[in-house]
């Protein structure tokens, strides 16, 4: 061999050779870039209609077969005691958390309860001296998943992991105190859907859940749910499927569920719901409860596994991305969609624009109806968000609008969904209240007052802005549970007023039985109402 080319032999073996050993330096010192995002195939559906004989075996063997793929989840959060004067002071209310939970177990063990609240004056210096400062605690809850991978990943709810500290796995047939670590991989808090992975894998293969088709589903087919109720892991209930597509809101948002009369408690979330294959069909979620008891009363809902299965390559990623154009809608009036100059029902009439949101700048405006999304029609309020949410942002869109009986169009570029800021706007809104003098409006169920200066500046009113305010609203009237006291009515039907008695005067020119169409402001914005005169 020549000297010449020994010289370039020996070059390139060096160089061969430094970047192996850098390879190895850099996985050793974990030096090399690795992403975060994971991949997986998603689970294959099985869409034919169930069918065959239901016998006595029937049950057994579908709990036999599935609950080796069901794991109880134990998780650890930090949460800041409460100030005693808060827990036992002052009043409160149930609202809508005495009816519909979330079903979160808190583990029956003793020994991993949270410690019970102090009572004021317990400590510190007689007669209520001074308070210790709020420090953290630790949570323990226990929930549900099921096992969708060789490889170690669940899916269960966002509840149930949402701010875990720390996330431990139990799978069936092992002892109790064998339990797995786990890692969240993503969330979505809008369908309530999360995945997790172990870390720690068993020496055994693991099992994996098989799917169904929910939108196969129909009420009365037997449906079995496998859970960790109250911590009594790996439990079976049977029941039928009460209702498909239960509608259920979130943030604004509706999420169709599987409502089903299968027995679920607390700890049960997100177990699965499985059709009489053993296929998972539903990914239980929540229960309706009647505030005198916390557990089962026979409502039980749960996110289909469709709308999740089509998530999941999101999920893996880490989260789930969503359009938004900033509008609050709500559906045609029955009986009253000829008042808009439409021909039919279909559409979503706008009952509020974001400030700065895609639709503001566009040009919509409270009270505008949209009939077509990208030359789509719009049913309903339900069909144009999941157009809308389906929509990657940055896109240009098309929207049919109806105003004043006129049809336009409209160009708006969609936005990406944030769940986290849209609930700090809401939460900073608060309306101060002031008693004006008053008129009262009986068809409506109303009482209103002149907006002063004063009331206009609390309100967050734009200079040269005027209206009525609404001081009282009979909560058996007309107008309960659409307006509300500190609303300021802009206009009726189309015709502004500027003060108490020109608003009266205008819904008194309401034919009893028609609709009053009312531009209010409420919070920092304009809202676009409806309401029928009695």
């Amino acid at each position: 061999m020549s000297t010449r080319k020994t010289t370039l032999f020996y070059a390139l073996l060096i160089a061969v050779s430094s970047i192996a050993v850098g390879m190895v330096l850099a996985s050793r010192f974990d030096m090399a870039p690795a992403s975060a995002a994971q991949t997986l195939q998603v689970p294959p559906m099985n869409s034919a209609p169930v069918t065959g004989p239901l016998d006595a075996q029937t049950f057994r063997n579908v709990a036999k077969a599935q609950q080796p793929m069901v794991v109880n989840i134990r998780t650890e959060s930090k949460a800041k005691n409460q100030d005693p004067s808060e827990m036992f002071g002052g009043g409160g209310g149930g609202g809508n958390d005495d009816l519909l939970r979330r079903f979160f177990g808190q583990p029956s063990d003793p020994d991993e309860q949270d410690a019970p609240p102090q009572r004021p004056g317990q400590r510190g210096a007689p007669g209520g001296g001074t308070r210790r400062p709020p420090k953290e605690q630790t949570t323990v809850a226990a929930g549900t998943g099921f096992i969708i991978s060789k490889d170690g990943l669940i899916l269960t709810n966002n509840h149930v992991i949402e701010d875990a500290t720390k996330i431990e796995v139990s799978l069936f047939g092992e002892d109790d105190d064998q339990t797995y670590p786990a890692k969240l991989i993503g969330k979505d808090a809008l369908t309530d859907s999360a995945v997790i992975q172990l870390t720690q894998m068993p020496n055994h293969p693991l099992p994996e859940a098989k799917f169904g088709d929910s939108s196969q589903m129909a009420a009365g087919d037997w449906v079995m749910a496998i859970g960790n109720p109250f911590n009594q892991g790996w439990t079976v209930t049977v029941g039928v499927v009460s209702a498909q597509s239960r509608p259920f809101t979130t943030d604004g948002r509706t999420n169709e569920m599987i409502q089903t009369d299968a027995a679920i408690n607390p700890g049960n979330s997100g177990g699965p719901l499985l059709n009489l294959r053993g296929e998972v069909i539903g990914i239980n979620t929540m229960i309706f409860t009647n505030g005198r008891a916390e557990g089962n009363i026979g409502i039980g809902f749960a996110v289909p596994t469709n709308v999740i299965r089509d998530l999941l390559p999101q999920l893996m990623q880490g989260k789930v991305i969503r359009g938004r154009i900033g509008l609050q809608m709500t559906n045609i009036p029955r009986d009253g969609f000829e008042d808009f100059g439409l021909k039919s029902r279909a559409g979503a009439l706008v009952s509020s624009v974001a400030p700065g949101g895609p639709a503001d700048k566009a040009g919509v405006k409270p009270g505008d109806v949209i009939t077509k999304f990208n030359d789509k029609a719009v049913q309903n309020t339900t069909d144009l968000q999941k157009s809308v949410a389906a929509t990657k942002p940055g896109t240009s869109v098309n929207l049919s609008v109806v105003r004043n009986g006129k049809e336009q169009q409209i160009k708006a570029v969609v936005e990406e969904l944030d769940l986290d800021a849209e609930r700090g706007a809401r939460q900073t809104h608060s309306n101060e209240r002031e008693q004006p003098e008053v008129q009262g409006q009986d068809s409506f169920g109303l009482t209103l007052g002149n907006l002063t200066p004063q009331m206009a500046r609390r309100l967050q009113m734009p200079s040269g802005r005027s209206g009525a305010v609404v001081t009282d609203v009979d909560e058996n009237g007309p107008s309960a549970g659409i307006l509300r006291e500190g609303d300021v009515i802009l206009s009726v039907n189309g015709q502004a007023v500027t003060s108490a008695a020109e608003a009266g005067r205008e819904l008194q020119k309401v034919a009893s039985g028609r609709i009053a169409r009312l531009l209010v402001w409420r919070g920092d914005g304009e809202v676009f109402l409806t309401i029928r005169k009695e």
